[in-house]
């Protein structure tokens, strides 16, 4: 099957669509609403391509969640999804909140810019390490992993780990969770029975929380101007160098799905029942979008993200 053409055609339908009172509408107010209507039927049509591509891998829509924002306006941003307020582990992608979080407390003064803080937020966002991880949320938080706790001590210990947390709600961040640490083994002591006592007792993210904070990085709006630039050096990925790994965060994700002169910044996050990936493209024709998408029960099913990944940007090339 043709997908270009198929698409093609599902966004000359959307674009054809205007209220009998358009004429009569603000120009910007009309232009804004048309475009947020392409934009939505794009990530529809997206995911109907996908799931009916990966039917026979027993791709379900509730193992699916995606959220495009475009970005070719710069001051007016559209942001379209499917399941985009879905909580879902996130794996590593969490990092990209402890992340900014790093560089908001750093602003603040909270914490001393050292060498070995950027290293280890180098070697958490590049390499993906977890015990890099480990040490930015002690950092963040002001606690540790360690023996059990008193139920009094393991109470202060909770207050004091969600610090995370309360820094993205005042941003007006909702249906998140980050306050616990990435893990391969673990976790074992206060971290497990923190996790027991308090709920919800993992990461939980959706793409559209994901897809707003990568786009706040993008837009230079994180923190500010100077330190976003810092996180995207970070997130700076070449998906058309060699690697020999089938799974970094440049060749195992979004990264395949680029054509050639196309630009990468991401974030991803894998386990053995999740796999995912917060992007930003730049595409040759100068469109410029954040892509996130998760899926779950399906980890080691490598074509999902890059197969849908293709319809979105042969739709935003279209579109452009």
């Amino acid at each position: 099957m043709n997908h270009g053409h198929r698409f093609a055609g599902i966004l000359a339908s959307v674009l054809a669509l205007a209220p009998p009172s358009a004429s009569a509408q603000d120009p910007a107010t009309s232009s804004g609403a048309a475009r947020a209507r392409q934009v939505q039927a794009l990530v529809d049509g997206a995911v109907h391509q996908t799931l009916a591509k990966f039917a026979d891998k027993q791709l379900e829509p509730g193992q699916l969640a995606i959220t495009l924002v475009d970005l070719r306006d710069r001051e007016h941003p559209v942001r379209a999804s499917y399941r985009g307020d879905a909580q879902i582990y996130p794996a590593s992608v969490v990092k990209l909140f402890y992340l900014v979080a790093v560089h908001r407390w750093l602003e603040d003064g909270k914490l001393q810019d050292t060498g070995e803080l950027r290293r280890a937020m180098r070697d958490m966002i590049v390499q993906s390490y977890n015990e890099a991880t480990h040490y930015i949320v002690d950092l963040l938080t002001g606690t540790t992993s360690g023996p059990e706790l008193s139920p009094s001590e393991l109470k202060k210990w909770t207050k004091k780990r969600d610090a995370v947390n309360r820094y993205f709600a005042s941003l007006g961040y909702t249906n998140i969770n980050v306050n616990k640490k990435p893990w391969c083994e673990g976790p074992y002591g206060r971290e497990t029975q923190a996790s027991k006592a308090f709920k919800p007792g993992r990461n939980l993210l959706t793409t559209d929380a994901t897809a707003r904070l990568l786009s706040e990085i993008v837009s230079g709006k994180a923190v500010s101007a100077k330190r976003s630039a810092e996180m995207m050096e970070l997130l700076n990925r070449d998906p058309f160098g060699k690697s020999n790994d089938p799974d970094d965060q440049a060749h195992g994700f979004t990264g395949p799905a680029l054509p050639p002169g196309a630009k990468l910044w991401s974030k991803a996050g894998w386990t053995s029942e999740t796999r995912h990936d917060a992007a930003c493209i730049e595409l040759p024709n100068g469109a410029k979008f954040v892509l996130v998408t998760f899926t779950t029960d399906h980890a080691n099913e490598r074509e999902i993200i890059p197969s849908l990944a293709r319809v979105i940007m042969e739709g935003m090339s279209a579109g452009r």
